[in-house]
Formats: structure tokens, sequence, C-alpha cells
């Protein structure tokens, strides 16, 4: 997408040139704004980004050359078209978790933990507003002000300092003005608004946030469609935020306020309660956990039955391939069946329950024909997953098994553990070589 980036000013008529300059003797320069050309001019520094990127700027070499081959032009178009796809196809296989808001308050149990949809920011303002356009901004409100370290203003009465006074006031009202002709109702800003500006935004009907956190900041620009401003002269040129309702609401002791109904559909707050800060910031681990497994399912939606269930269908298949295989090699496919079977054993195990028990009983469930037999922790006995509705990603749990298999068998492959002096020290070797001390 960086290399579509690149070329993509050079697209039709009234495209921009790039100035080349050569690595080599004489740094000779070209100027060009053919696309293949640019392709093929591209000096990449960092070695990893080397790697990474090269394969991308061979693929982008290749289409372009075919395309120059067949019909001697699009190049630059081909190169721009299959950026673009790339884009769009990001952001339907994107598993960001941006727009998912955690908030962590003590008190109460873990029960008490809800998903709420909309954005909160921890700055209480005892307002309600409906069909709300926003203007997010980072921008420092007493600019006008003087703020010279040790400097030092002289007058000759104190109406001169009035004077003063009124022109700082009077340049904040100017600026103040200006947000307020963007034709909004909500200001939320990074910095300090003051006294001042926000008297002149509540006779405005606008509703004033001031020192928003910036990570809250971001995220409410996100979701709510908008852009973060600094700057208010060309009020076309600023992205506005929207969202249906602005209110306070109380978390705990906290009052916080609620964006709801934001441009972004799927942007949420999951509000986690806790005994304590150790149990909040576990469950939010758990949460996290969760939510990337979600997030896997979208890019690949098939789902298996949990608790032991794909363990215990595999390995059901395993043993039927020992079975059927002569010689030794039948030992070590049913050496991979039980370990296979460790899995709802350690289930088991970890929830204080008759592993041995249990497993006996799930084996003797799935000899039966389409069996959806687990372990059910909550009572303590095999249990229908699918009613159940406990189930696990396909692709978590493939990686879980590819990943294990490799890992052991590179492991196995290892046949001695030499230790080697470290650097700087005498250069020994210590094994069980023969011949080596």
């Amino acid at each position: 997408m960086a290399i579509a980036d690149l070329v993509k000013t050079t697209l039709g008529p009234k495209g921009m040139d790039k100035i080349l300059q050569s690595t080599g003797r004489g740094h000779s320069v070209t100027v060009t704004n053919d696309g293949a050309t640019i392709l093929k001019s591209l000096h990449i520094d960092n070695a990893a980004a080397k790697v990474l990127l090269w394969q991308a700027l061979s693929s982008f070499s290749d289409i372009s050359k075919v395309q120059d081959d067949e019909v001697g032009d699009g190049t630059t178009s081909v190169v721009v078209l299959a950026g673009e796809l790339l884009r769009e196809a990001e952001k339907l296989g994107s598993t960001n978790l941006e727009s998912i808001q955690i908030i962590k308050k003590p008190g109460g149990s873990l029960k008490d933990s809800f998903l709420d949809e909309g954005q909160k920011i921890g700055v209480g303002q005892p307002k309600r507003i409906e069909n709300a356009m926003i203007l997010v901004a980072n921008t420092a409100m007493d600019t006008d002000k003087v703020k010279i370290y040790g400097a030092r203003v002289r007058v000759d009465s104190m109406a001169k300092v009035a004077e003063i006074e009124v022109a700082e006031k009077e340049k904040m009202r100017e600026k103040v003005q200006k947000i307020i002709n963007h034709g909004i109702n909500c200001f939320v800003n990074r910095q300090l608004i003051y006294n001042f500006p926000e008297e002149l935004f509540a006779d405005a009907g606008v509703l004033a946030i001031e020192h928003a956190d910036f990570d809250g900041i971001e995220r409410l620009a996100l979701v709510t469609g908008g852009e973060i401003a600094s700057t208010f002269d060309n009020p076309e040129s600023v992205k506005l935020g929207h969202c249906k309702l602005i209110e306070e609401i109380m978390i705990g002791e906290d009052k916080l306020i609620h964006f709801s109904g934001v441009e972004m559909g799927q942007a949420c707050t999951i509000v986690l309660r806790g005994a304590s800060p150790h149990m909040l910031d576990e469950a939010e681990r758990s949460l996290h956990d969760a939510l990337c497994v979600l997030s896997q399912t979208v890019n690949d939606s098939r789902v298996l039955h949990g608790g032991g269930w794909p363990e215990m269908v595999m390995a059901k298949a395993v043993d039927e391939l020992a079975r059927k295989t002569p010689g030794k090699r039948s030992h070590a496919i049913e050496a991979f069946s039980r370990a296979l079977v460790a899995i709802p054993t350690t289930i088991a195990d970890n929830a204080g329950l008759d592993s041995a028990e249990l497993v006996a009983q799930l084996r003797a469930e799935h000899h039966k024909e389409g069996s959806n037999a687990g372990i059910d922790v909550i009572t303590g006995s095999v249990g229908d997953m699918a009613e159940l509705g406990i189930s696990e990603a396909f692709k978590v749990k493939n990686a879980v098994l590819l990943s294990a298999t490799e890992a052991a068998e590179m492991i196995l492959r290892v046949d001695e553990i030499i230790t080697c002096a470290r650097e700087g020290e005498k250069t020994t070797c210590k094994g069980m070589i023969r011949g080596w001390d």
C-alpha cells in the first residue's frame, strides 16, 4: 500500500513528477512520472523492511511489466488499483479493537459488569444533548495570554491593566466564536478550556468538555466519525463527529459523559466491576483474550464445540489410524492420541473433578455417532456442548495443534545440548560428545 501511495500522485494527465537520485557514482538525477521506472528505482535501507516490502515490490513490478508488455500503458493504474484493493481488503479482514473501550471500576462483583453502546470520557458535565454535532480538538484556549517567564509589564494605572485583560478576553472570545461557527453543540478539547471560554460556550448552548485524556479523544474522534482539529479558520475543512445522545451517567462514584448512537455502529464500552484492582486486572486480561478470539473468528467463522470435544474427536480418529497402521509406527500414533486426551484431562483436574472417570465417560460417549459430549465443569459431569453453547474458534484450535506439534518435533530433533562460553571468556564447549572436555 505504501508503494501504491508513492506512485499514486503520478497518475493522470496532470500527475506530478518524481525526482529520482541515483545512489551510485555521480548521483545522476532523473525526473519522471512513469510508474514502472519509479518502481524499479526504489531503494530500501531498512533490512527488515527490505525483506517484507521486496515481495510486494516484486509483485507490483511483475504486474506492471505484464501490463506494459501487453498493452503498453497503465502501469501506474494497475499498481494504484492493486494498492487500493489491498487497503479495502484490510478494512474487511481487520481485527482492530480500538473501538472497544474497557473501563475498570472497583466495587460490586464481576456479575455487575456490563456492555454499553458508545464511549465515555471522565469529565463531568451535567448536561444532556440530543443529535450532537461534535468538534474534537487539541488546542490551547489561552494561547493569547502573556506566558514569557520573567517578563514584566509596566503600566501607569489600573485602567491599563484592565485594558490588557479586556484585550485578552476579546481574543479568547474571537477564538470561541470561530469554534461555535462550525455549527456544533458539543466541543471536546484535549487541553484546558478555562472559565471565560466555558461561559461563552454555555451562553451559546454548547457543551464544553475539557482536559479529555489523549486515548479517549483519539477513540472519540474514531467512533464519532470526526477528526481532531487544532485550527478553526476554515470550518469547511474540519470534519465533525456525530452521535444521537450525550448525557452524564454515574459508574461507581464517578461521573462520566456517555456518548451513545455514535457514527461507528460497532463502537462500545465494557464496564468491568470487581471487588479489588487485582480482580479487575485479571478480568481485563481474560476479556482481552476473548475479544481477540472473537476478532479472529470474524476472519475464519468456523467454530468447534469446546470442553475437550475436539481433542476427543481427534483422538478417536488417530486411534483408528493406529489400528490400520502396521509395525512399530502404530505405537507412535497411539502415543499422539494419548497426548491429545491430556487436554480434557487437564480441564477436569483444574476444576477439581475426577479426570479418570470423566475422560472414560467421554471416550464412551464419543463412540456414539455424532456425539457432542464434552466436560461441563459447572456441573462436574459430561454434557452436550451444543446445548450448553460452549464453543472454541477453529483458527485458535488449529494453531494450537500445529504449533505444539512443530515445537515438540523440533525439540525431539535435538540430540544433545552444548553449553558454550560467553563472549570474552575462554572458548570452551562442554557436552556429551566423545573426545571433548
